[in-house]
């Protein structure tokens, strides 16, 4: 993945999220781009705003913030030997990653939200470009303090189109990783393409895969996959989103939302 798009906010996992960008662009001998976006009108919940006057003290302090953020991540790239680039927009964040994205191999986003917007649907935000970018996503977890491109790798295979469509997204990653396994969860259920398919694609572009099943003895799948991950001791998970309908995952809570909120390790997906 030689182009890598990080989104740059101000949350509490910006530094983390950063290195996780900074580690795969080491490893591809790629280029990082931080793309640095302030909503138009961005002002803390709940914030009584009744006049002009003070909506206008609330940007002139936000667009402080945000000067003083670029101005630390500009100075700390600076000593990095690594090729990279910084734009900063005020525009609707989401629009903003699609049309960036683009033309970039992966898409680097945290679940933190803005200090200064806590309000902002994150979750929303993850849908909306999983549906609409063909930009695989690198969603960072809050607490993780190191990403290892280089380390084990799983992939959650469900043998439907999207998760073909991660595979194939995550290939230049997974080229990278020291092994990479191919789990299917309740595999006897029937599945669209098989993982021996999964596992015959990369073995033609050189990577070799473990294949297993799980059986998820009661467990929401996203249970066992993320309890899969922590026994691997895996460095990320690469998973197809949506497999239902996005409505149908919101009602029911669905295998996608899950774990966008609560996996452990980062993820790679595309829809």
């Amino acid at each position: 993945m030689k182009s890598v798009l990080l989104h740059v906010q101000d949350d509490d996992c910006l530094e983390t999220r950063l290195q996780a960008a900074l580690a795969i662009v080491r490893a591809s001998g790629g280029h990082l781009h931080c793309f640095h976006v302030m909503p138009v009108g961005l002002y803390p919940e709940g914030f009584g705003i009744s006049t002009g006057f003070i909506l206008g003290d609330v940007l002139e302090h936000a667009e402080e913030q945000e000067a003083g953020l670029r101005q630390r991540l500009e100075e700390q790239l600076g000593s990095e030997d690594v090729a990279w680039s910084y734009e900063q927009s005020h525009v609707d964040p989401t629009q903003a990653l699609i049309s960036r994205g683009a033309l970039a191999d992966v898409i680097v986003l945290g679940r933190a939200r803005h200090k200064q917007s806590p309000g902002f649907p994150v979750m929303t935000m993850f849908g909306d470009l999983l549906r609409a970018s063909h930009t695989p996503l690198l969603v960072y977890p809050d607490d993780q303090e190191r990403f290892d491109p280089l380390g084990p790798a799983l992939v959650a295979w469900n043998g439907t189109i999207e998760a073909s469509n991660a595979l194939r997204a995550a290939l230049p990653l997974l080229k990278l990783a020291e092994s990479v396994h191919v789990l299917s969860v309740d595999e006897a259920k029937g599945l669209d393409f098989p993982a021996l398919g999964a596992s015959q694609y990369l073995s033609q572009h050189g990577v070799h895969a473990e294949r297993s099943t799980s059986d998820a003895g009661g467990r929401e799948i996203d249970e066992a996959l993320v309890a899969s991950a922590r026994e691997l001791g895996a460095s990320y998970m690469v998973m197809g989103a949506y497999g239902h309908s996005r409505a149908r995952e919101y009602v029911f809570g669905g295998v996608t939302r899950n774990l966008l909120k609560h996996c452990p390790v980062p993820l790679l997906m595309s829809h």
